[in-house]
Formats: structure tokens, C-alpha cells, sequence
């Protein structure tokens, strides 16, 4: 009995012809070579790539007889013999491939043996035992199949992230905002499902449809910061010359705008300040513009995707930042003041500098997507939101609850609930958005398709080890 090895067998020697113009016959420029699946392939005499046709030797060949008569064997495996595989062929030696001028004193019918020999050997890829491949989450994670059948009908896993789609976004979405264990309750939000609606059809002729405006705003030192910014930095976006043509240079500019505005600003506070995070959609792209530590996560077949940076000052690239222009960070502190390295108002801070030449920046950071059937739902949440809960757990625990009732509001209060029991300690806002009226489709895990054998050293030990067992 002989069971094959696998991890052996698999190996086959490739092997590249080149004929000889003097004989007409495979020449010592044959290229040998096992290769092993944890090693890049190594060619003997020469490399060889599919896509650059093997160079011509003529004048430089190697003494057939100085070729093995037989290559090394595997596993008693005959040469130009291969085992079946059920894997694509990435490449083939094609008819012409060695170049031009390469054969040309070989008679024709020589050349149509050689072609013929070419056209029978051809590269294949190696055989992979294929991993188990999860969408995303495990199913364990999620509510039992039984139950969320009865909640929301059977539901199928959606097509891959590169299939072509006429994927058209439809927004909806929910918040919840809770004190929490402050004294006062400093966050702003805003939700526009309809911005066209909002924007009017003046402004809104010229737009991508559909649209929508969200945005999170975590004041400190008092809301005045926060709810000027809340209430007009929409308005100066659109406002700017560079929208609708380049929105992204829009909202770039808007942020410094926004900041200098309310430093001119009457009846306001200007010591106080706010993080700002606001998303911007138009059609399939979405915008992600961030100054703070607020966050936005992107909800992909249960995977959570980050689309903004935490704007700390122990980050290292905002630590350069902050010393190259003159401040420090003291125990995790902005000029031992602030704990964050980006936001609007605080004027006491940036002072004469100007915003320009302050560590304290009003300059947001900005990400463009172009939002697929994979990506489900996104969720804006204040620090005091990820302050005790991951980007990860968040992204369960929304799909979970949208997968029973389908409500981005009441999945923005389950997760602000959680939030009070991890023991949050600042004020909580949570949006989220939803890009489809359907719930999440369940995931689904591939079953693995291992096929496990034993080699034959290890059925000879087996054999000794049953018999002395006898």
C-alpha cells in the first residue's frame, strides 16, 4: 500500500526547450527547476519570465552529452508526466515565443516538431491547499440563522467587491446623543439625508444625485465652537469657489474658513474649541473630511474600515508636526492643555500665530471612496464612543442589530447604551448611515477544501509502530 506525498509530489520539474539549429534538437539549454511552494522559483543557467521570450544560445550551447539522462525523479513520478491539477494555466509557451531568427537554418519540418513539443508543455500553477475564506465575521457571532429569518426573510451573501454593479446608494440614517456621566453636554450633530432637498434646486442642478451631509462635533471649553461650526460649515462649503468642481478643495479651504470666521465672530467665545468630522456624499462618492479625534468607520460585509486618523498628540507624524513648529507634547497633552493636535476655535492657543503657524491645526484630513454593494453602513462617533468600544466591535454589534430591525436609529442607541455600560466617560454622539433599504446580508464561511494525506516514511513508521503494537 503507498499512499503519495503530496507535499512532494506537488513539485514537478518545468522544463524550457531550445533547438539547436545545427541538429534540430533539444540542446542543453534546458532549464530545470523544482519548485518548492514557501520558495520563489530558481532556473538553473538562466532566469526565464513569461512575459520576456527566452534568449537565443546558438554558439553558446552547453555538450548535450553532459545532460542527465533522465532528470531527478519525485516520487517516482516519470519525466513529462504531471499530475492533474483543477488549476488555471497561467501562461503557455507559445508557437514563435524564443524570438525571431532563433530557428531560422532548421528545416520546416523540424521546426514543426519543436513547435508541437512546445505547444504540449506548458506551465501550470502550483497546487495550493485553499485556507478557509470568511466574507467577514464568523456567523457565530451574529444572531441565529432561525432568528433572523423570522426578523428579517432569508437573506443571500452579495456579490464580490470587483463585479461590475449599477450599485446606487440610497441614504438613510439614524443618531442618539446622551450626556452621559458630564456635567454638560458639548456634542453637535447634523443628519441630511436629502441634501438636494436642503440645498435646493439652485445649487442642486449641478450635483451628483443622490446626496447627503453628515457631521460630528465634540466641542470643549463650552459649545459655542461647536455649534458654529455645526450650523455653517456646510453653507461656506458650497459657498466656495472651487464647488462644485473640486469639492475636495472645497472642503479644504471651508475648514480654515470656518476657523477664522468664528474667531471674528460676535457674541461667541472664541477660547473655545471643537473636532470636527463631516462626510459628504454625491452619488457612489463619498468624502471624509476629519480635524480631531471623532472617527468614521466603514461597515464592509462586517469588516470595519477606518476612513479617518485619530488626531492625537502622541501620534508620531502629528508629534513631528507639533515640535518642527515650536510646541511640545506633555503627558500626552498638547502644550500640556489639549488632547487633541487638531481642531477649530481655541484662539486663546493659536493667538497672534495665526492658525497657519500654530501646532494647534484647523487643517483637515480627507478621504475619497467610491462606495460598492459590499460597503453597508458607516458610523460617526465622538471620542467618547471609541474611547471604550473598537471600530471592530461596533461594526458587530450595528450589523447584528440591522440584520434584526433594520433601524440605523435604533442601532445608534444600542451602541450608545453600551458605550454607558464600558463605563464611557465623556458625552456620546453616534450616527448611523445606511446605504441600502435592505438589511445586511448573513455571511457565510467557505468550508475548507484540505485533503490531507501522509507520505510514505510516515506509513512506514505507521506500519512498524501497528506491528509492534500486535
Amino acid at each position: 500500500m503507498f499512499i503519495q506525498d503530496h507535499s512532494l509530489s506537488t513539485q514537478p520539474y518545468c522544463r524550457f526547450w531550445q533547438t539547436d539549429p545545427a541538429v534540430g534538437s533539444p540542446t542543453s539549454a534546458d532549464y530545470l527547476t523544482a519548485i518548492a511552494p514557501h520558495h520563489k522559483p530558481q532556473l538553473w543557467n538562466s532566469p526565464i519570465h513569461p512575459s520576456t521570450p527566452t534568449p537565443s544560445r546558438v554558439g553558446s550551447q552547453f555538450p548535450t552529452d553532459r545532460l542527465p539522462a533522465h532528470p531527478p525523479s519525485i516520487t517516482g513520478q516519470r519525466w513529462g508526466s504531471e499530475p492533474e491539477r483543477d488549476f488555471p494555466v497561467p501562461f503557455s509557451m507559445l508557437e514563435g515565443a524564443h524570438g525571431k531568427g532563433s530557428i531560422t537554418n532548421a528545416s520546416e519540418n523540424e521546426n514543426l516538431e519543436a513547435t508541437e513539443s512546445l505547444k504540449e508543455r506548458k506551465f501550470r500553477k502550483l497546487p495550493r491547499h485553499l485556507s478557509i475564506v470568511e466574507h467577514s465575521i464568523s456567523s457565530n457571532n451574529l444572531i441565529p440563522e432561525a432568528q433572523l429569518e423570522l426578523d428579517v426573510g432569508i437573506i443571500s451573501t452579495g456579490p464580490p467587491a470587483d463585479a461590475e454593479t449599477d450599485f446606487k446608494p440610497i441614504f438613510r440614517s439614524g443618531s442618539c446623543s446622551e450626556i452621559g456621566p458630564r456635567s454638560c453636554m458639548e456634542d453637535e450633530y447634523v443628519c441630511i439625508d436629502d441634501l438636494m432637498g436642503h440645498l435646493g434646486a439652485s445649487i442642486a442642478t449641478d450635483l451628483p444625485s443622490p446626496g447627503a451631509f453628515y457631521g460630528v462635533f465634540d466641542g470643549h471649553g463650552g459649545t459655542d465652537a461647536a455649534v458654529f461650526v455645526r450650523e455653517n460649515i456646510l453653507k461656506i462649503i458650497v459657498e466656495d469657489s472651487h464647488f462644485p468642481v473640486c469639492v475636495k478643495n472645497a472642503i479644504q479651504s471651508a475648514f480654515i474658513r470656518a476657523d477664522h470666521a468664528f474667531a471674528n465672530a460676535d457674541s461667541v467665545d472664541s477660547s473655545s474649541g471643537t473636532t470636527a468630522l463631516i462626510v459628504l456624499m454625491f452619488g457612489r462618492t463619498m468624502l471624509v473630511a476629519n480635524v480631531g479625534d471623532c472617527r468614521a468607520v466603514l461597515g464592509k460585509r462586517g469588516r470595519a474600515v477606518e476612513l479617518s486618523r485619530d488626531h492625537k498628540p502622541n501620534c508620531r507624524s502629528e508629534r513631528l508636526r507639533i515640535e518642527k513648529l515650536g510646541s511640545v507634547v506633555y503627558d500626552g497633552y498638547l502644550n500640556g492643555q489639549l488632547s487633541v493636535s487638531r481642531a477649530l476655535g481655541d484662539w486663546h492657543m493659536k493667538g497672534s500665530k495665526g492658525a497657519s503657524l500654530c501646532s494647534l491645526s484647523a487643517e483637515p484630513e480627507i478621504q475619497e471612496i467610491a462606495l460598492s454593494e459590499e460597503d453597508e453602513f458607516l458610523i460617526l462617533g465622538c471620542d467618547g464612543l471609541w474611547d471604550v468600544i473598537s471600530s471592530q466591535h461596533a461594526v458587530t454589534i450595528s450589523r447584528r442589530e440591522l440584520m434584526l430591525h433594520n433601524d440605523p436609529e435604533r442601532c445608534s442607541r444600542v451602541l450608545v447604551r453600551e458605550a454607558l455600560k464600558l463605563n464611557a466617560c465623556d458625552n456620546l454622539t453616534v450616527i448611523v448611515v445606511c446605504f441600502s433599504p435592505d438589511p445586511p446580508p448573513r455571511t457565510e464561511t467557505l468550508q475548507s477544501r484540505h485533503r490531507k494525506s501522509i507520505s510514505a516514511e510516515g506509513l512506514d513508521l505507521l506500519h512498524e509502530v501497528m506491528e509492534s503494537n500486535a
